[in-house]
């Protein structure tokens, strides 16, 4: 009975499971769990009290809120100039499409303390785009504006490239029969296209918002630094770990895990509920 049992039993279709989870888990716990894990060990040295008072800080609360927000608005931009640039370079042929194509992986290559060279000196009063907008008085250097930009600019290619392969798959016909029942460009684009890119376009947004909450290199040269005006969370646990305050600066961080975990876990959600909304695999 016994192998009958197991002449029952259908073969494994990838065999040596139980290793290769095992492999996974011991790596993903080495690389990602245990670094992280050190840091609400550092931060509850602080006890309840002592992390209260510093997750209370204004100067504390107010670089978060930058963190975020921007990482938040730029996300928001790439979303809507990311997939316009997916859709041109899936929709339409043209010379020097490749080179466009390349060109936004460049900011996957670029070291990000050369993009915020750049963009500083770009955006600076008596630079080439802010020299154009001083006059109007629009001043991004230096100030809450500069930082948005910043993240815009190393994240668009998370929106690009999770938005581009999706939008290749869906045939140029569901457009047109969407036209030949009477719908603009607009509303076969809304109603057809939209919904089918979603899940792809929340993913997209998702690595986005997550590359720009925890961004440096490219944000600190052209954001200014100030206190309670365009300081980001990250520079400020650098500056504590400077001053040698190293449970302020695992407290700091703590707060940004666990935000940063629940509003991609939120967005995680959602992205499920949605497909199994649409039905999508």
């Amino acid at each position: 009975m016994a192998q009958a049992a197991h002449r029952g039993t259908p073969p494994r279709v990838i065999p040596g499971f139980g290793l290769t989870l095992g492999v996974t888990l011991a790596y993903l716990g080495l690389v990602v769990l245990v670094p992280l894990s050190m840091v609400g060990v550092e931060a509850g040295g602080l006890g309840w009290a002592g992390f209260a008072a510093i997750a209370a800080e204004p100067r504390t609360l107010h670089a978060l809120a930058v963190s975020f927000g921007a990482a938040a608005a730029a996300a928001a931009v790439n979303a809507v100039f990311g997939t316009l640039l997916a859709w041109v370079l899936v929709r339409y042929r043209f010379p020097g499409r490749r080179i466009v194509d390349a060109l936004v992986d460049l900011p996957f290559a670029l070291p990000t303390a050369v993009a915020g060279i750049s963009l500083a000196a770009l955006y600076a009063p008596n630079g080439w785009i802010g020299g154009l907008l001083a006059p109007l008085g629009v001043k991004v250097a230096y100030t809450p504006l500069g930082i948005g930009v910043a993240l815009v600019f190393v994240g668009l290619p998370f929106v690009v490239r999770t938005v581009q392969p999706v939008l290749a798959e869906i045939d140029a016909e569901v457009e047109e029969s969407a036209a030949a029942l009477g719908a603009t460009r607009a509303q076969g684009f809304v109603r057809v296209v939209l919904p089918l890119l979603a899940p792809a376009l929340l993913t997209g947004f998702t690595m986005a918002f997550a590359r720009g909450v925890g961004e440096y290199g490219s944000v600190i040269f052209i954001a200014g630094n100030i206190p309670m005006v365009s300081e980001i969370a990250p520079l400020l646990i650098v500056i504590r770990l400077e001053e040698y305050r190293t449970d302020a600066a695992a407290a700091i961080a703590a707060l940004m895990l666990a935000a940063a975990f629940a509003l991609l876990l939120a967005l995680n959600c959602i992205q499920a509920w949605h497909r199994r909304r649409v039905g999508a695999p």
